[in-house]
């Protein structure tokens, strides 16, 4: 056992080093994520349609949120572990989350990534992991399986 355990802490290691070199490549290191983060939700507060939805939910826990957020974006980045949140959860029941707010989320994102002169490798591997994570903040708030049912298509 002691052996297993040891062979995991060596591979939890690797797959670490290996994403520091990758993101160091694409010039982001901790600094990065944190300019990317505090950049990214100053541009949120300001933004017409998301602001008042970040607002309603996050109006006196912003300093939690930043910490919570440059947490989760290094633990993608780094591949650390070090976010332990339940993103799906934290964002059930927020008022007036919408589909469609995902997409402005993430146009304002890339907006973001480009305001802070993200290298092009970057720039695509954090748009990958936001769709990646939007795709799957939708699914799991808005889908219904009952709509995908084929006795319903075309039944209207």
């Amino acid at each position: 056992m002691t052996t297993d355990l040891t062979g995991r802490a060596a591979h939890r290691a690797e797959i670490t080093a290996r994403a520091e070199a990758d993101m160091a490549a694409m010039g982001v290191d901790a600094a990065f994520i944190e300019r990317l983060v505090e950049t990214f939700y100053g541009n949120i507060r300001r933004h017409a349609d998301l602001g008042p939805v970040f607002e309603g939910r996050l109006a006196g826990r912003w300093p939690e949120h930043m910490v919570k957020m440059k947490a989760f974006w290094s633990s993608v980045a780094f591949k650390t572990g070090a976010y332990g949140g339940k993103p799906v959860m934290a964002h059930h029941g927020v008022n007036g989350i919408t589909e469609g707010l995902f997409l402005q989320w993430l146009q304002l994102f890339s907006d973001t990534l480009t305001q802070i002169d993200a290298s092009a490798q970057a720039h695509g591997w954090f748009m990958a992991s936001a769709e990646r994570i939007a795709k799957s903040l939708v699914l799991s708030l808005f889908y219904n399986p009952a709509q995908d049912d084929p006795r319903l298509q075309g039944a209207s």
